[in-house]
């Protein structure tokens, strides 16, 4: 029994067009603001978990284990992460009221989308400052 040889598709014999790749593309702050939002993301679900996952943890192990976590957390390093995190959380937001706001149809024109993506970062450090700032100023230091 013979077989038929398959015909190849049409253009098979053709290059397929390629995409544009990163490196023709111009950095804007669009695409950091996007990037940044996925990576903002999946940081607070990291860290949200994890440092809640250690609290119960340290919990559940009794007061000594509980002083521990207590002094990592209140340790330099420890603020430095309650920080970052806190800034994470501000940005995400941040960056999640500009995408409704676009969403809606608003701020498309590449003037309100730059400085609204602008405004992310500083509205997220601005945040972090006031926030750390109460905390701070609440205990009296």
């Amino acid at each position: 029994m013979a077989t038929r040889p398959i015909a190849p598709p049409p253009g098979a014999g053709q290059p397929r067009p390629l995409s544009p790749h990163l490196s023709i593309w111009k950095w804007r702050v669009h695409m950091a603001v996007s990037i940044m939002h996925r990576v903002t993301g999946h940081a607070l679900a990291f860290g949200a978990v994890l440092i809640f996952a250690w609290w119960l943890a340290a919990l559940a192990s009794g007061p000594d284990y509980y002083r521990v976590f207590q002094g990592i957390v209140i340790s330099p390093f420890g603020a430095i992460v309650g920080i970052g995190l806190t800034w994470v959380v501000f940005q995400h937001i941040a960056s999640g009221v500009r995408h409704l706001i676009m969403d809606s149809g608003e701020g498309l024109d590449l003037v309100t989308s730059r400085r609204m993506a602008q405004g992310t970062f500083v509205v997220s450090t601005l945040a972090t400052l006031a926030f750390w700032a109460f905390l701070l100023l609440g205990r009296g230091y």
